[in-house]
């Protein structure tokens, strides 16, 4: 009895023991719950952000301004709190609302004004204007300009907002089209900044169903020029207008330019980091798989699809450099019935026969003469023979 207890008291000794052992980590969870508890929670009207690093490395210019340096990122650390930070975001705000009034409306220069009366200053304004990391709010340009304060104007003598101000002057030095037609279809109340504006002015012209992209690769130009596709500028001015119908595939022009390379940079970017819709993302992605080699931007260019300075290997580097670090889901790619269908073509195996013996055998009015003159002779052969049989029976 005398040991059973004995052993009894051992255990109860080592069970107090056990929960008097304190949580070696405890200290550290305390502090980390308090710093959470410290933190401001996340606004969910963010909407300006640092560009990815994979998608800033080796592309550092095309995310960091040359010129002008817009709001917060790429000042000197500033409280945010401070006076001198709402003063810079005023002042920005100021001069943005200055670039657009001055660059639409020509009479507002000035001979001797430091900045547009020179031509490459202002295109480096406009560089830098349309940097994702060098925004400030909409709202805050749109509490500032006062269109019944201006001085000159507008064309048409109505009433100009600043959404229609910065659409017309995107029309003009972003080379944009159909921004008209963009004007009257989107809500532009949702506009956070001039990066998001940009986009909106690209987006869809329509709806399309997203679904599930059935194969991951889509063939080149040159494997479906080889597969008998033949390729057509589409009268489209939306870039997304890509339509594939009966053996034609029609490409709304895409011109490529220094600027164009920089809009779209920073629209992906913003996209990955804030939009649920990534249609640049899977833009860039579809044009890739197309015009993968120099030969594939040849053909688009023979069609009038590719609207290039530099050769055919330059505009081929440019796209496949757009298309790296952008992302896309195959449950949900704006492309995936163009490429399927363009991948169900190329399947049919008669479909390459057909186009090869055009291709090799009909690529000239003298071939197909040649062609018919050799039919012709051989069933002028073949009734010569039938009817000399004939004739001996």
């Amino acid at each position: 009895m005398e040991s059973v207890g004995a052993e009894q008291g051992q255990i109860n000794r080592s069970n107090d023991a056990s929960f008097d052992i304190e949580n070696p980590h405890a200290p550290l969870i305390n502090s980390m719950e308090k710093e959470l508890e410290s933190l401001s929670p996340l606004s969910p009207g963010c909407s300006i952000y640092r560009v990815r690093e994979r998608l800033r490395d080796g592309n550092e210019k095309a995310y960091t301004p040359q010129v002008v340096s817009i709001g917060p990122f790429h000042h000197e650390t500033i409280p945010f709190s401070s006076d001198e930070f709402v003063k810079i975001i005023l002042v920005d705000a100021a001069f943005i609302i200055e670039v657009f009034l001055f660059s639409y409306f020509k009479e507002l220069e000035e001979k001797n004004d430091r900045i547009f009366i020179k031509p490459w200053m202002k295109g480096d304004i406009w560089r830098d204007i349309i940097l994702l990391e060098n925004q400030i709010p909409f709202f805050i340009l749109e509490d500032l300009f006062d269109p019944d304060k201006l001085m000159v104007q507008s064309p048409h003598g109505d009433r100009l907002s600043l959404v229609e101000l910065s659409c017309n002057v995107f029309k003009q030095e972003m080379h944009l089209k159909e921004t008209e037609d963009k004007l009257k279809k989107t809500c532009f109340s949702k506009v956070v900044h001039l990066v998001d504006l940009l986009r909106h002015l690209y987006l869809p012209s329509k709806e399309q169903n997203k679904r599930q992209l059935q194969i991951s690769t889509t063939p080149t130009v040159t494997e479906l020029h080889r597969a008998g596709i033949k390729f057509k500028v589409a009268s489209s001015k939306n870039i997304f207008d890509i339509q594939f119908n009966e053996g034609i595939l029609e490409i709304p022009k895409f011109v490529i330019r220094v600027k164009t390379e920089l809009q779209i940079r920073n629209i992906i970017a913003f996209e990955q980091c804030h939009c649920t819709e990534t249609y640049m993302n899977d833009y860039v992605v579809i044009m890739d798989r197309l015009a993968n080699t120099a030969k594939d931007v040849d053909l688009l260019s023979k069609y009038g699809i590719v609207d290039k300075r530099g050769d055919n290997s330059e505009a081929a580097t440019l796209i496949n450099r757009l298309s790296r670090g952008a992302m896309y889901s195959h449950e949900n790619f704006y492309f995936a019935s163009l490429s399927d269908d363009l991948n169900s073509y190329c399947r049919a195996s008669w479909h390459e026969w057909k186009a090869n013996l055009k291709q090799n055998y009909f690529n000239t009015p003298w071939a197909v003469i040649s062609f018919i003159a050799a039919v012709v002779l051989l069933l002028l052969t073949f009734t010569q023979t039938v009817s000399s049989v004939i004739s001996i029976s």
